[in-house]
């Protein structure tokens, strides 16, 4: 499936306005995977100089909202995509631009053969977040953020 950036860019910068706050940049979002970018800024920096911790989330997490999109946007006439619960890990001091990347934990098909089935299906999208300046340094934090699709009305 073909997923337009700039859309689903747009539908989070408009529903969500801490991403505008945080200027995220969405560099890739598809099916498989969404890649999303904080750049380096003072004005989010914490007592160390690199991203704060809340920025750090808010990056893992928009990632893995714009991940949601890309699946299960065509679903939303019956079904809301909400976060049930979410956990990160700071590995390493992070300092300057981030990006996350998050995958789905398991297929989407499956996740709306659920629905489907009148079930409220819950699945994760781990997150990965690197820094700019050192990509190949591992990551400064890991994430798991747990979805459902909440049938409407």
């Amino acid at each position: 499936m073909t997923v337009d950036v700039d859309i689903v860019a747009e539908g989070l910068h408009q529903a969500v306005p801490f991403v505008r706050t945080l200027n995220l940049e969405f560099v890739q979002v598809s099916t498989s995977r969404a890649r999303v970018r904080l750049p380096d800024q003072a004005s989010v920096h914490n007592q160390v100089g690199g991203p704060h911790a809340g920025a750090l989330f808010t990056l893992g997490e928009s990632a893995a909202s714009a991940l949601v999109l890309a699946n299960f946007s065509h679903v939303l006439d019956r079904a809301t995509p909400l976060v049930v619960s979410s956990e990160i890990r700071y590995l390493r001091l992070a300092t300057g631009g981030a990006t996350a990347e998050a995958v789905l934990g398991r297929s989407a098909a499956e996740i709306l053969a659920e629905l489907g089935d009148g079930r409220r299906p819950q699945f994760d999208v781990p997150v990965m977040i690197r820094t700019d300046d050192d990509p190949d340094a591992g990551p400064v934090g890991e994430m798991v953020v747990r979805w459902t699709l909440s049938p409407n009305g």
